[in-house]
């Protein structure tokens, strides 16, 4: 983690300069606005095409009393657009200080070896689509909400999955060292398994349970337990997890040797 690449450091600068413009710049009203732009509120999406399940939602809230909830929808809902361009925008902000420490600590852990292996370009297009991957399954699971949803943590689930495909090799970060430790740039570089290895693999299946029992756990807790008064996208995580780990191959870099053979037709085109 002291030898971070380049784009780890400048993503986590980035989303560090965008929490302290709005912690020590934006007024309320500021900040708020921002908020509306940025975040990403499945309700909204679903107004662009369903405005009567959205108007049912508001009238639910209102028949309940839920004078806080309903007047946070109508604010986010604003002038009834969807704005797409928050499915990954959503990304960049983050609830605390908390909450963006732990993401900037995992992306650290697990996005620089990634980071390493794709190249800069490539790592910043895979936290995209993981990012919007996480936004379209929070939306699945929750189209009429108008509660909006912030942090990165759809993209560092991402690259959480991205690197299992690949550390726990031989000779790489996290693959036994049986004939020593490689250099940092050749141990990313070792064979990935692909999608069928990696489900036979059973260093990457408790790692990949593990990761799931948690973020069910804690988006299950996250309010009784007074974590968060608005709950913990967990289906984003786990969107941008399922993402990371499928589409690994489309961004990883060319290489001969790129992939363990393990006889499906994924490791055969991959490693021509």
């Amino acid at each position: 983690m002291f030898n971070l690449p380049n784009v780890i450091v400048l993503t986590i600068v980035v989303l560090a300069g965008v929490h302290v413009a709005r912690e020590y710049w934006f007024d309320p009203e500021t900040d708020a606005e921002f908020l509306r732009w940025l975040a990403f509120v499945p309700g909204r999406l679903l107004f662009a095409f369903n405005p009567d399940a959205v108007a049912a939602e508001l009238t639910r809230l209102a028949g309940e009393g839920a004078a806080d909830r309903l007047a946070l929808g109508q604010f986010f809902l604003a002038d009834g657009r969807a704005h797409t361009w928050t499915l990954f925008t959503y990304a960049f902000l983050h609830a605390d200080w908390t909450h963006l420490g732990v993401n900037s600590l995992w992306l650290a852990a697990f996005g620089a070896p990634v980071a390493s292996r794709f190249g800069a370009s490539r790592f910043l297009s895979f936290l995209l689509v993981t990012a919007i991957a996480g936004a379209l399954v929070h939306f699945l699971a929750h189209m009429n909400d108008l509660t909006p949803v912030i942090g990165a943590s759809a993209s560092v689930s991402g690259a959480m999955a991205a690197a299992v495909r690949f550390v726990f090799q031989p000779g790489a970060p996290l693959g036994s060292a049986q004939y020593g430790r490689l250099p940092p740039e050749l141990a990313v570089r070792q064979p990935a398994l692909t999608v069928r290895g990696a489900f036979r693999d059973p260093r990457v299946l408790q790692f990949s349970l593990l990761w799931f029992a948690v973020n069910l756990i804690i988006g299950l807790v996250a309010v009784p337990l007074g974590i968060s008064e608005t709950g913990v996208a967990w289906e984003a995580h786990a969107g941008g997890f399922v993402a990371g780990f499928l589409l690994f191959r489309f961004f990883d870099r060319p290489s001969s040797d790129a992939y363990a053979h393990d006889g499906d037709d994924e490791g055969a085109s991959a490693a021509n």
